[in-house]
């Protein structure tokens, strides 16, 4: 029968195994993993106690204990130390190759020879296994590890000499039982070099697997010799190692977790001021010129506000992109990045697929600047050749987009924004701040390059109306005029000299009609072709396109379409730009909402047909229109201190009636007002 000592380490253990399974389900971690199977074989090392209690009958039933013990050694160093190497295309732990030929070892000196040595050739299979163990050993700690190269190599190279020196001076059962040791002290020592902190799991930790690794000493003559020493409490401590480190080893996976939570919660509070300071960024301009000047104001406040240190913004304008600013940069890399800015096609850059991800479910990418540099280009003797991008994409369609810029971020700080540390690893939530601000870049950007076009148009409208009223207005004395001039050709009684300034005068009055017919021409513009649009692609388009604004906002966005909504006939563009209008419309109204109330901000989009015509609601929680049916008058503001937003609401209704159809403001009840575009169905 097993010694009564054992017991209580078993029972402790057997406790505290089920803890494991329940932070390996909680968490998914393999490293809690691996110490879950650790100690499992742990507990099943107990079988050498049992048959070594029934004498010669149960042999393999120490095999299996023996095999267990390194096993479960070997694991705990797996889970501090998962490196791998390559075979062909296969990646293989070191442990394996480490752990069989132990297991083997054992396998041959308790179940094949039934625990004693053999004699001759035979005996050189164990020197040999442990020569392949020691190979395999000395690969692994040469690896870049948490422990420097020179550490791992020599320690195990001294343990390897004491396994040698054991072997051949105490027997093959005792260097198994060293090897054990020598994998338990490399994982104390591991725990201290992977958590570098003091605190109570690294403490329990280390103590527990320095304590387990103390039975060696039944191998020191001094020790096995002296039953006082032992009785006084040696193999007690031995054996209540193992539930030290199995406790050990559940604080430090909860403290990890704490460590964990509290880095995530100061990540969010860090991704939340970095929000606060690209929100007051005032970006509405009058023209795309004014908004491109911005380009080195928001680089410095990327600098100043995320990760890191350097920042470019590229945009496309007439048809090639340009350096519109930067921060952090050297003036020789500004330069030489402008150059470059112009060399790329403004076709296929940065769509999807085109360059991996920064970090796995981003729209960042790493950007390889190599395709575009020219022989000497300074940016290659200043290794600036990699960075990473965040893209501007503009999507025209649900299934087509187009680059319109790329915010261009270099040289990363530490995690903590201290000098001197090493930096964390990029996260997902490092880069959303950025990628919601290139959004909204992208997002005004088009906003203003549509609003100079309306304008632009609506200008060009009123010219085209004032020429048709001049051309009317002279087209009818004009007609009189050649009426009767004509009149006078057909006299056969005019003199010469009257015959010819007749003349004169139709040839002045033909060309005058012809100016006439000119004018007329532009006051008819060509305009877009209309066609069958499927609103609900429309609608869900423009839902994904501001997403970023709204998150950036907090604003609460809402989408119903009714099944099966019938297209409409229209200028795909002008709805789209009108549907734009609206909801720049509602996003500046609510952004001011009441004082006294703590309402959500929320904006809702709504598709429904009536009578062979598509109405559109676009409504938000904010004030309400002063008067409803002045809110498309352009020299009225809709609502206070709005006069861009009316102005898009004046070009909406425009676009509208050139469409045939026509659009109209309410007030909702209690609070909000909405915009209903109605169009006529296909």
């Amino acid at each position: 029968m097993p010694d009564i000592y054992h017991t209580p380490a078993l029972i402790l253990t057997a406790l505290l195994l089920p803890a494991f399974g329940y932070l390996y389900l909680r968490y998914r971690d393999a490293r809690t993993l691996l110490w879950f199977l650790g100690f499992f074989f742990s507990l099943l090392a107990e079988l050498r106690f049992y048959a070594a209690g029934h004498g010669p009958a149960h042999p393999w039933l120490l095999v299996a204990g023996q095999s267990s013990i390194q096993i479960s050694s070997a694991l705990f160093l797996a889970s501090l130390s998962p490196l791998k190497f390559r075979m062909g295309r296969l990646q293989i732990f070191y442990v394996i190759p480490y752990i069989l030929p132990l297991v083997l070892y054992s396998i041959l000196l308790y179940g094949v020879f039934g625990g004693v040595e053999p004699q001759g050739p035979c005996l050189l299979l164990f020197p040999a296994l442990g020569l392949v163990c020691l190979f395999s050993g000395l690969a692994w700690g040469a690896e870049p590890n948490i422990m420097p190269p020179w550490v791992g190599i020599s320690t195990c190279a001294v343990l390897a000499c004491l396994a040698s020196w054991t072997f051949f001076l105490a027997g093959a059962a005792w260097a198994l039982t060293l090897v054990d040791a020598a994998n338990l002290l490399l994982t104390a020592l591991f725990v201290v070099f992977l958590f570098r902190r003091f605190s109570p799991g690294v403490l329990l930790s280390v103590a527990g697997f320095l304590a387990w690794s103390l039975n060696i000493l039944d191998a020191v003559p001094a020790t096995a010799h002296n039953p006082a020493l032992l009785h006084l409490g040696l193999s007690r401590v031995l054996e209540m190692g193992k539930g030290v480190a199995a406790l050990g080893m559940i604080v430090l996976a909860l403290e990890d977790e704490l460590h964990n939570n509290l880095a995530a919660q100061e990540r969010e509070r860090r991704a939340r001021r970095e929000l606060e300071g690209y929100s007051k960024l005032v970006l509405a301009r009058r023209r795309v010129e004014d908004f491109d000047h911005q380009g080195s104001e928001i680089c410095e406040l990327v600098v100043e506000h995320s990760r890191f240190r350097q920042a470019a913004l590229l945009l496309h304008n007439s048809g090639r992109f340009r350096l519109a600013g930067s921060a952090g940069l050297e003036t020789a890399t500004a330069k030489a990045l402008a150059a470059l800015a112009g060399r790329i096609p403004a076709s296929g850059f940065l769509i999807a697929g085109s360059a991996p991800s920064a970090v796995e479910r981003s729209l960042t990418v790493r950007l390889d600047l190599e395709p575009w540099l020219r022989p000497g280009d300074d940016l290659k003797r200043l290794r600036f050749t990699s960075v990473l991008a965040v893209p501007m994409m503009n999507r025209t369609s649900a299934s087509q987009a187009t680059t319109e810029g790329a915010l261009l971020l270099a040289e990363m700080r530490a995690g903590n924004g201290k000098p001197g540390h090493k930096a964390e690893p990029l996260r997902l939530d490092d880069l959303l701040p950025l990628e919601l601000l290139a959004g909204r870049l992208q997002a005004t950007r088009s906003q203003i390059m549509m609003m100079e076009k309306l304008i632009d148009s609506e200008k060009f409208s009123h010219v085209g109306q004032l020429a048709a009223n001049v051309a009317q207005e002279l087209n009818n004395p004009l007609t009189v005029v050649l009426g009767y001039a004509t009149l006078l050709e057909e006299t056969s009684a005019l003199q010469a000299q009257d015959r010819k300034a007749l003349d004169a005068i139709l040839a002045e009055a033909r060309h005058m009609r012809s100016t006439l017919e000119s004018l007329a021409r532009i006051a008819r513009p060509s305009g877009d072709q209309q066609a069958a649009v499927s609103v609900s692609e429309l609608l869900s388009d423009m839902g994904e396109l501001h997403r970023p604004e709204f998150l950036s906002r907090s604003i609460e966005f809402r989408l119903n379409i009714a099944p099966a909504l019938p297209r409409v006939l229209c200028s795909p563009h002008q709805l789209r730009q009108a549907v734009r209008h609206c909801l720049q419309f509602a996003m500046d109204a609510v952004e001011n909402p009441v004082p006294e109330t703590e309402e959500p901000k929320t904006i809702r989009v709504e598709a429904a047909s009536e009578g062979g015509r598509v109405q559109i609601l676009v409504g938000h929680s904010g004030p309400s229109f002063p008067n409803p049916e002045h809110a498309f008058d352009s020299l009225a503001p809709a609502r206070a201190e709005a006069e861009p937003a009316s102005l898009g609401l004046s070009l909406c209704a425009t676009l509208l009636k050139d469409n045939n159809g026509r659009a109209l403001a309410v007030n909702l009840e209690p609070k909000g007002a909405a915009i209903i575009l109605e169009l006529k169905a296909a």
